[in-house]
């Protein structure tokens, strides 16, 4: 089991979403120290006024898409918060709901920048730290758009796909390893943050962002290797197994709606988790 209590708790996308709300639950859980990650200024000063709790937070601006400054602001976090217990990777983007065809390569980059190649950087800076001490927990925030792919967000599935496969993979390394340290994967469905405003869903119901969060932190505690939320996702992933891919594609893609939920999606102006 991994505790929250007396742990610092660093969370990327942490002024908004359901980073904001973790982070919140952290404290409640006696977190000595939430740290929140965010390239919205005006978001970290709000979040960390709803906290209420000076001496156990801290915020950061940064971008996580630039290796450099997440470098920097690792090591400034580190030099005035002490080590990082728990990393959530919670940051993230979705630039729109057009084809692929339509994508421009800038859209392209920065949401595999954000999405899949920043969650890499922060751990290539936190995993020395923690396998040195042999402790520790990262959580990197997937999506069940990272399983099952759908049409209108090809780039933002890669993305996501990206950051199932990359996450598992370091997971078996350090259980090969014998290392203490523990890595859980997380993939929800849509949830009602805003960022996916505008998603239509018959199939599963939009997720409540606190019911969810609330889910992520527990799986971190349980040392869960990997989560979808709901459970009702893993007997998608099933019948994906098992069925032809037209048939798939008929009953749960057409008939069950799963195809057309990105069809009237508005997202919102600031898209970050």
């Amino acid at each position: 089991m991994t505790s929250i209590r007396n742990k610092c708790v660093l969370i990327t996308g942490g002024a908004s979403g359901i980073g904001r709300i973790m982070g919140r639950v952290a404290l409640e859980k006696g977190a000595r120290k939430v740290i929140v990650w965010d390239i919205n200024q005006q978001n970290i000063d709000k979040t960390l006024a709803e906290y209420a709790a000076p001496e156990r937070t801290a915020g950061y601006r940064v971008d996580v898409a630039d290796n450099d400054a997440v470098a920097a602001a690792y090591a400034r976090t580190r030099s005035e918060c002490g080590d990082t217990d728990i990393l959530v990777n919670c940051a993230g983007i979705i630039t729109g709901n057009k084809t692929f065809d339509k994508q421009s390569l800038e859209e392209i980059v920065r949401t595999m920048e954000v999405n899949a190649l920043a969650p890499m950087a922060l751990c290539l800076q936190v995993l020395p730290d923690m396998i040195a001490r042999d402790s520790g927990h990262i959580c990197n925030i997937s999506s069940a758009a990272g399983m099952i792919a759908n049409p209108r967000m090809s780039v933002y599935a890669a993305s996501k796909w990206a950051v199932v496969g990359w996450s598992d993979s370091v997971r078996i390394e350090l259980c090969e390893a014998r290392s203490r340290v523990r890595i859980t994967t997380i993939a929800p469905y849509y949830i009602g943050t805003g960022m996916f405003e505008g998603v239509r869903s018959r199939l599963m119901p939009i997720l409540d962002p606190e019911k969810t969060a609330r889910k992520i932190i527990r799986a971190i505690e349980r040392e869960r290797g990997f989560r979808g939320i709901p459970w009702g996702f893993h007997l998608i992933r099933f019948v994906q197994g098992i069925l032809p891919t037209a048939w798939f594609d008929c009953i749960i893609g057409r008939w069950c709606g799963i195809y057309s939920t990105m069809n009237h999606f508005t997202g919102r102006k600031q898209q970050s988790l």
